[in-house]
């Protein structure tokens, strides 16, 4: 992964710096969650906005699978975005790096509390150099782990994919995650399994798009996906969004690496709502000169409609010169903003 410009990072433990240059002079090994080239962008630095006076006590950290939470940052010389941390969690200790810090994290746990009641669990502290090893193992550990579950998911018979594994910091727990379409009663899994590592273990049930927000890849795009990223919640996504932006309904096109449709197509949809507005919909009777035809396409990118008339041909005319040949309209189907619908 190169950072801001150079080619050479290094991921041997070296940080950002290579042959080219110095890199961008962070100390985080490249192409983990601590690389400043994986973080958000403090957009708000670049706006004008003064900060406030108090600095704000929540941070935003990061675990693996892009699992992100919120907690209350008690260190006595703060952390910054990047850095490895040791947090509470339900019992025992957790370790993941700030994601986020500052104004970005207050607007973030308003959206989410709105009472502003929650209770936040503590940032002990930093993590040593020896502590972030010990992650490291941790994460060779879990490969272990999950082919283990696979193999016992077979001899249980049960109908259920194991899709990841993951220890917390100090091994208090093991959380297995699983996708199936079914209600499974993995009970005995759980006991035989607790019985076998000698600590708590958890099996939790995830969808198709959190399976591919853990696993991660690459989109049609070429970009990462989204959800492996930066989204923070998953809308509902209909057909409708596709009819409304005009996509061929190709379900191999619109689906995702989870199997559903891509989240991407409620990106753009309130723009394509705002501009077909004005737009004649297809199979409009149009009365012009050349006879009568019905409108057959539309581009609201251009603002022009193309016309079919009886003998088969074609004209395009400018919406505005198209409006006084347009005999009746029919009323266009409702088109349901982002988050309605199903998939």
């Amino acid at each position: 992964m190169a950072c801001d410009g150079c080619d050479g990072c290094s991921t041997d433990g070296g940080g950002c710096g290579g042959s080219c240059g110095p890199g961008c002079g962070s100390k985080a090994r490249a192409g983990t969650s601590a690389c400043p080239a994986t973080q958000a962008f403090d957009w708000l630095q670049d706006m004008g906005i003064s900060q406030p006076t108090r600095t704000f006590d929540l941070v935003e950290v990061q675990f693996k699978g892009g699992r992100k939470e919120l907690f209350k940052d008690i260190t006595q010389n703060g952390v910054d975005t990047g850095d490895w941390v040791i947090v509470q969690a339900e019992k025992g200790l957790d370790m993941g790096s700030v994601h986020l810090s500052g104004e970005l994290v207050r607007l973030r746990a308003r959206q989410q509390d709105k009472s502003g009641k929650q209770e936040r669990l503590n940032v002990v502290r930093l993590a040593h150099p020896d502590e972030v090893d010990r992650l490291q193992k941790n994460r060779r550990d879990e490969g272990d782990a999950l082919y283990d579950a696979k193999q016992r998911v077979d001899r249980h018979r049960l109908d259920m994919k194991m899709v990841d594994a993951e220890w917390q910091f100090d091994r208090g727990k093991l959380t297995l995650y699983f996708t199936s379409a079914q209600r499974v009663d993995f009970r005995s899994l759980v006991r035989e399994l607790g019985a076998h590592y000698g600590t708590r273990v958890e099996l939790r049930q995830i969808g198709a798009r959190d399976e591919a927000a853990r696993v991660g890849g690459l989109g049609s795009c070429g970009r990462e996906l989204c959800c492996s990223t930066w989204l923070q919640e998953f809308k509902p996504v209909s057909t409708t969004a596709a009819r409304a932006q005009h996509l061929p309904l190709n379900p191999t096109r619109l689906s995702g690496q989870c199997g559903r449709l891509k989240c991407c197509l409620n990106y753009e949809l309130e723009t394509y709502m705002r501009a077909v507005k004005g737009m004649p919909s297809t199979g409009t009777p149009v009365e012009t000169p050349q006879g009568l035809g019905h409108v057959r396409q539309v581009d609201i990118f251009r603002a022009v409609v193309l016309v079919e008339y009886r003998d088969k041909t074609w004209a395009e005319f400018t919406l505005d010169a198209l409006r006084p040949y347009l005999r009746s309209r029919r009323p266009k189907p409702r088109v349901k903003p982002p988050g309605g619908g199903d998939e």
